[in-house]
C-alpha cells in the first residue's frame, strides 16, 4: 500500500513538473519571461530537464544575465549530453566575449549533434573568421548555404571570406548572390 502511494506520488511530481514545463515553454514563446521563470523555478531541481534549463538559461540571456545563463547551459548539457541548443547558446556567449577557442569549441559541440542547422555552421564560420582561419571559415560558410541558402548573410561573409582570399570572381559570384536575396526581402 504505501509503495502505491510513492509511486502515484511520484507520478504526480512528475506530471507537475511536465505540466509546468509546457506551460513554461508556451510563455516563453510569449516573450513572458517572469511568468516563465516562475513556472520554471517550481520545478524541483532534480526534475528539471535540459530544456527547463535551456529556458532558464534563455531568460537570463533575454534579462542581461549572461554569467548566470552560462551557468544554466551547463545545467542543460548535464542533464542531456545532446542538448545542442545549449551548446550553441554557450558558443554565442564566449563568441561574444571574444573567447574564440571556446565558442569554437561549443560551436563544434553542436554541430556534431545537430548536423544540418546552417546556424551553427555560420557562426562557426564567423569564429574562425575572427580567429583569421579563412579555410575553415569558408568551409563552414559553405555548409550554412548547402543548408539554407536564403540567408543573405551568409552569402556576404563568404563573399568576404573569398575577397580576403584574393578570389574575385567566387567573391562577385556570392556578393550577387547577397544582393539578389537582400532585393527579395
Amino acid at each position: 500500500m504505501i509503495l502505491a502511494f510513492l509511486l502515484i506520488a511520484g507520478t504526480a511530481c512528475y506530471a507537475d513538473s511536465h505540466g509546468l514545463s509546457e506551460q513554461a515553454t508556451a510563455f516563453y514563446s510569449d516573450n513572458n519571461y517572469v511568468k516563465t521563470m516562475d513556472l520554471l523555478l517550481q520545478i524541483n531541481e532534480t526534475n528539471r530537464t535540459a530544456q527547463d534549463w535551456l529556458l532558464l538559461g534563455n531568460v537570463l540571456a533575454d534579462n542581461n544575465k549572461p554569467e548566470d545563463a552560462v551557468y544554466m547551459y551547463q545545467k542543460a548539457i548535464a542533464a542531456d549530453k545532446k542538448c545542442y541548443k545549449a551548446y550553441y547558446n554557450l558558443g554565442n556567449y564566449y563568441f561574444e566575449k571574444g573567447r574564440y577557442n571556446l565558442a569554437e569549441e561549443n560551436y563544434i559541440k553542436a554541430s556534431k549533434i545537430k548536423e544540418d542547422n546552417p546556424y551553427i555552421f555560420y557562426n562557426l564560420g564567423c569564429t574562425y573568421l575572427k580567429q583569421n582561419n579563412l579555410s575553415k571559415a569558408r568551409a563552414n560558410f559553405n555548409k550554412a548555404i548547402m543548408y539554407n541558402s536564403n540567408i543573405p548573410e551568409f552569402h556576404y561573409n563568404l563573399a568576404y571570406v573569398y575577397k580576403l582570399l584574393e578570389k574575385e570572381k567566387l567573391a562577385k559570384t556570392y556578393i550577387d548572390n547577397y544582393n539578389k536575396l537582400t532585393q527579395e526581402f
